[in-house]
């Protein structure tokens, strides 16, 4: 059962907690209270300022998982306040293997990565978090599961040359394989691999290959409407419990990549101001 007041008050000293840097906001101007605004966590968790402010005068609608989720990554909680969070919100809180949780440092790591593309997501390709960069070069945002989208969705392999389909698709089946593997029987994966098998005869045909390999694709080529085509190369990082990817994306040497991503660095900010 949810803890309204509980919920309130933790939200709030949360809040008032945290400073506009450790979030990667500018200072601004002379603030009257400390901590951040109730608007300023609502941009960050992507919600209205209305609804967060209900939560904080312990009124309103019970929040779902994943409202929950984007609170405590946008709050910087760490596992156990996480689980915390959770808990008031009358929620049984994640799997703590079950990389769904972004920690403060991770956050505030990746959030000074302003000039390449990076994203976060989960062992089963979901998106967590990108930066603005990202949303450029990559398009979409958190919350989509990139396997799923890639053998279901047509629009999403436009930002690839065409010829490089078949080594994507390859790529994550076999990634998957190797996730299916080390997680069998888990709700999660069993979903997505049925789902994927029922809906796409391109995935259902190199399951049954039975290749397996963590994805390796150092080098990737992108499609962009402003700039054309972008060469880069991809850097993965693991969490320790491997449960967790951040994907960094720099220039390929010797192509003029790096130009390209300074000017889409200039449009994308513009365009999101």
């Amino acid at each position: 059962m949810i803890d309204r007041d509980g919920l309130a008050d933790f939200l709030r000293r949360r809040r008032e907690l945290l400073h506009p840097a450790d979030v990667g906001l500018p200072d601004g101007a002379r603030r009257r209270t400390p901590g951040l605004r109730r608007e300023e966590v609502a941009q960050l968790a992507g919600m209205s300022t209305d609804y967060y402010s209900r939560l904080e005068q312990s009124r309103g609608a019970n929040p779902s998982e994943p409202i929950v989720a984007s609170l405590a990554r946008a709050l910087r909680c760490d596992l156990d306040e996480r689980d915390h969070l959770y808990n008031l919100a009358g929620i049984a809180p994640p799997l703590r293997w079950a990389g769904r949780h972004i920690s403060p440092g991770l956050l505030a790591l990746v959030s000074r990565l302003t000039d390449i593309p990076v994203i976060i997501g989960t062992d089963l390709d979901e998106i967590l978090w990108q930066n603005e960069l990202a949303d450029v070069v990559i398009g979409g945002g958190a919350g989509r599961n990139l396997t799923w989208l890639w053998f279901t969705d047509p629009e999403v392999r436009k930002i690839f040359p065409e010829e490089d389909w078949d080594v994507h698709s390859a790529s994550h089946v076999a990634d998957l394989r190797a996730t299916y593997s080390r997680r069998m029987g888990d709700r999660d994966i069993t979903e997505l691999v049925d789902g994927l098998t029922a809906r796409s005869e391109e995935f259902r045909a190199l399951w049954e290959l039975h290749e397996v390999a963590v994805r390796r694709l150092p080098r990737k080529r992108f499609l962009n409407a402003e700039v054309g085509d972008l060469d880069l190369t991809c850097e993965t990082l693991l969490t320790p419990a491997a449960d967790l990817r951040v994907r960094a994306f720099f220039p390929l040497e010797g192509t003029d990549a790096r130009e390209k991503l300074d000017l889409l660095r200039v449009i994308g900010t513009q365009a999101f101001s």
